[in-house]
């Protein structure tokens, strides 16, 4: 019950979308000592894990962008390993990387002197069993990534392999056997920009979207690209409004035109990371114009109205039952 939109967004996102603080402190506890049995593989005998590279492992996704919703089911990190004396030759986007030259481990991993990216995953699953706590492993389905399930927490950790190049970017499986780049520290760097830019309102912004997202979309926008359409959009202003549910309102506007254009990776990658067709970008387009006329009735009847009722009221079919009622 609420009796104010400022107080029923408040409380929604506290009872539905954030996640807990306690689960969060004890997931960033968890994975702290998840990197400290990673960094033991390599010592256990006759597992042949390939050596790590210290102080370059990564923390990524939206669990370290702080941009996750409830429930925490995943936690994401990149484990580094040392290249060596391996080195890496580039055809397109497409990375290979050489072991001619390299130590034993990696060989031990390659075929005809190409280090075999769905051979490393699998190394990782296959070595993820001799940790304490172990449950359960699977190879993510992209390929990218063994998925590890501890026996005390409700959340699995995907371990991407990676190596770190002299360019400074990141190499990671491409599920075919070979590697792709990527570098999630722009990521990062580029939300938090934008949330420090704005009021820190940005971070807020968007997990009360994805939630809607993911509830209530016509097609679920995949979270990362979803994550970054909104960023695109709060760049694309002078600067947020001070209450979110006007800016709410103003990105349904926005989603409702830029789902049927390209939506580029900001890191240079992927390219155009917007794979709907053109029948679902349409569908999308018309559930985000459908949003937009809702909340700017609900922004006008608080506003121009002032009335408190009308607008909650509006804003639950946007964002379905679990948005408090007045009261």
């Amino acid at each position: 019950m609420a009796t104010s939109v400022n107080s029923a967004f408040s409380t929604f996102n506290e009872d539905y979308v954030n996640l807990l603080k306690e689960r969060t402190n004890i997931a960033r506890a968890s994975r702290n000592w998840l990197y400290g049995q990673l960094n033991g593989l390599e010592d256990k005998d006759d597992l042949n894990f390939p050596y790590k590279y210290d102080g370059c492992h990564i923390n990524y996704g939206s669990f370290e962008r702080r941009t996750k919703i409830r429930e925490l089911d995943d936690v994401d990190l990149m484990f580094c390993l040392g290249g060596s004396g391996a080195y890496y030759s580039k055809f397109g986007n497409e990375y290979t990387i050489h072991t001619p030259n390299a130590g034993s481990r990696l060989k031990y991993l390659s075929d005809s002197d190409i280090l075999n990216s769905r051979r490393v995953v699998n190394k990782f699953k296959s070595s993820l069993s001799t940790i304490g706590q172990y449950k359960s492993a699977e190879i993510n389905s992209r390929g990218e990534a063994a998925t590890l399930k501890l026996s005390s927490y409700e959340w699995v950790f995907d371990i991407v392999p990676c190596f770190k190049t002299d360019t400074d970017i990141y190499l990671i499986p491409d599920g075919n056997g070979n590697w792709k780049p990527t570098d999630p520290r722009i990521d990062q760097k580029r939300i938090t920009t934008a949330n420090q830019n704005n009021k820190t309102l940005v971070l807020q912004l968007v997990r009360t979207l994805k939630y809607w997202n993911r509830r209530n979309s016509t097609y679920t926008i995949s979270s990362y690209l979803f994550e970054n359409i909104i960023i695109n959009f709060v760049n694309s202003k002078a600067e947020l409004n001070n209450y979110n549910d006007i800016n709410i309102r103003d990105f349904f506007y926005y989603l409702s035109s830029a789902i049927l254009n390209s939506v580029y990776d900001p890191k240079g990658f992927q390219g155009d990371m917007n794979t709907f067709t053109y029948v679902e970008r349409v569908a999308i387009s018309r559930k985000a114009d459908w949003a937009y006329e809702k909340a700017n009735e609900a922004v006008n009847a608080e506003l121009k109205d002032k009335d408190q009722k009308k607008s909650i009221n509006l804003w639950g079919e946007i964002f379905g039952a679990n948005f408090p009622s007045y009261g």
